[in-house]
């Protein structure tokens, strides 16, 4: 995955709010991670049927619907 980096940055802020005892921020980041994973693999696929783009200047397009993954925390 060649956008991988925006996940590293992720889990160092996470890893910043879980030493300064924000544990909501560390939530948040935690679910940020899930729907970034999520979106790229979308937008990856998406590159590879030809479909359109792996980067793009905006939000043209939605990446996935990634409900499923908030399910089991009774979020969605």
């Amino acid at each position: 995955m060649p956008n991988e980096w925006i996940i590293d940055i992720l889990a160092d802020l996470k890893a910043f709010a879980e030493l300064n005892g924000m544990a909501a921020t560390a939530a948040g980041l935690d679910d940020a991670m899930l729907v970034t994973l999520a979106e790229l693999s979308s937008l990856e696929a998406r590159g590879r049927s030809g479909e359109g783009a792996l980067v793009r200047a905006g939000h043209e397009q939605k990446a996935g619907n990634v409900t499923h993954l908030f399910a089991g925390r009774g979020l969605a």
